[in-house]
């Protein structure tokens, strides 16, 4: 994809907002805008962008093929990677709610055999000249198993022989 397709979609995308976008709603969709664009150098080919469920809170970013795969990619942007990568902002319960997504996503495919998937994460971080920010995608970030909620585990510290303040 040219730089100047790239030029045109961020200038309609610009254009076709009704009012400013607050500063860090902004950052978020320019990211998500540059992801789309590094992916599909990478080969991937988008099937959906910013899917939404009715009635449902929340989207997945990207959802694209690499290859034979069907990868749910959520995008993180951040000013700066100095204090945590962007990544880690998707949590655990972040996670879960990607995952209740894209069931509800493969359940509308049709055929018997659903695709093989992959849940990747995409780190975005501008650079400060305005040239190409940097990205760290994560490939398999997490999967369908990560979704289940594990038992607490208690220690039991007595056998240890540790005694308390009397």
């Amino acid at each position: 994809m040219s730089r100047f397709t790239q030029f045109v979609v961020r200038t309609l995308q610009a254009l076709g907002r009704r009012t400013p976008l607050a500063a860090h709603l902004a950052l978020g969709e320019r990211g998500e805008s540059e992801a789309y664009f590094y992916l599909k150098r990478r080969g991937y080919r988008f099937v959906a962008t910013n899917f939404r469920l009715p009635r449902e809170r929340g989207e997945i970013d990207l959802i694209g093929w690499d290859g034979e795969v069907l990868c749910f990619v959520e995008v993180k942007t951040r000013v700066d990677d100095s204090f945590a990568p962007p990544s880690t902002a998707v949590t655990e319960n972040k996670r879960r709610h990607i995952l209740a997504i894209a069931r509800r996503y493969l359940r509308r495919l049709r055929g018997r055999n659903l695709p093989a998937c992959r849940f990747d994460i995409l780190s975005v971080v501008p650079s400060e000249g305005g040239g190409e920010p940097q990205f760290t995608l994560q490939k398999g970030a997490f999967s369908w198993q990560s979704a289940r909620r594990r038992r607490k585990q208690y220690r039991d510290y007595g056998n240890r022989g540790w005694r308390g303040r009397r």
